[in-house]
């Protein structure tokens, strides 16, 4: 996930400022099953703290140990760990472990993609073995071609395996409307690393303040409000509280075409709300109709405002994965295909 690798990217250059050395850990290959799948990473600083975990906290303690080398000796190798003995996961994990230097130019190239809302693809070489010293590392590249490597001594050959992932943007969730329900669903989904943006009535504008994790916040009406690149990665929720500026944002939208809207209200009024929608925008399509969700959210019985906002989250994920909701009980396979 993409900020996962903010979050690591973000402390290493903390402790590059300190001094301290940093390396890059990423599950590159896995046989069999485990808790979490290829492409995931953790940052080890020389201190030993570390940020982000390749496992349900098991293996890390191991990882550390074993960087220590790379920490030395600047020379990145490939581990193994064993999970049928140890998880239960019946899976062997592949990882690499390489040092890991932020440059300037990097972060200069990697905060305008973030801003632009573009992905990038990182590469990763590696050998199917276990305690492997070699010409390993990772490359990342830009949507503008540019590359760059977390290390200098590293050069890529055609002989090494690699691990290659595409990091879309952050998850986009747009939200309308500003009471404190509103504030506790931005809390919840910034809390699993979702790009907020808040729009509130222009006659009652918050600040951003008012909603932690929100990337911004502004106060608008439905007449004035331009959207836009919000049909790939992206969900909205209106939150108004009012039939009439849900209808008018309806309209507005209906011009649009996002993964996922979410409508609080009773279920009651959607039909009127789809009436009226046909009447106001004739050309609404049914494939529009057929990404509005209201009332929002999965029935798993939550009453709270924190409890509902945990239910609209579950539902788009379920929504953009193509997910039908089910208890994971059921299951007698992989969780993951």
């Amino acid at each position: 996930m993409i900020h996962e690798l903010k979050e690591i990217i973000h402390q290493a250059i903390l402790n590059q400022q300190k001094g301290l050395k940093n390396v890059l850990v990423s599950v590159v290959y896995l046989e069999g099953s485990s808790y979490r799948k290829p492409g995931v990473r953790m940052l080890i600083s020389e201190d030993k703290t570390t940020v982000g975990a390749v496992s349900g906290g098991c293996v890390e303690k191991e990882i550390i140990q074993r960087a220590n080398t790379v920490f030395k000796d600047q020379k990145p190798k490939i581990i193994t760990y064993d999970g049928r003995y140890r998880l239960g996961c019946e899976g062997i994990l592949y990882v690499l472990i390489e040092p890991f230097f932020i440059a300037t130019n990097f972060l200069n190239a990697f905060s305008e993609a973030d801003k632009n809302r573009e992905s990038l693809k990182i590469e990763s070489y590696y050998t199917k073995q276990d305690e492997a010293f070699g010409n390993f590392g990772s490359i990342v590249t830009f949507e503008n071609n540019e590359t760059f490597k977390f290390s200098n001594e590293f050069i890529p050959e055609s002989k090494e395996e690699v691990f290659t992932q595409i990091l879309p943007p952050n998850f986009k969730l747009i939200l309308i409307g500003g009471e404190h329900d509103a504030v506790k669903l931005c809390k919840i989904a910034a809390n699993i690393g979702w790009q907020i943006a808040v729009i509130t009535a222009a006659k009652d504008s918050k600040q951003l303040s008012d909603f932690p994790g929100a990337y911004s916040v502004i106060g608008s009406t439905p007449e004035s409000i331009a959207f836009s690149n919000i049909e790939e990665n992206t969900a909205i929720v209106l939150m108004n509280h009012s039939y009439v500026q849900d209808l008018k944002y309806l309209i507005k939208l209906s011009a649009h075409l996002p993964k996922y809207i979410g409508i609080l209200g009773a279920p009651k009024r959607r039909e009127k709300l789809f009436n009226d929608l046909f009447e106001y925008a004739p050309d609404t399509t049914e494939e529009f109709l057929d990404a509005i969700y209201t009332p929002a959210g999965l029935h798993i019985g939550a009453k709270t405002p924190e409890e509902i906002a945990i239910s609209i989250i579950a539902e788009i994920l379920a929504v953009t994965r193509k997910k039908e909701p089910f208890s994971l009980r059921k299951l007698t396979d992989k969780i993951h295909n």
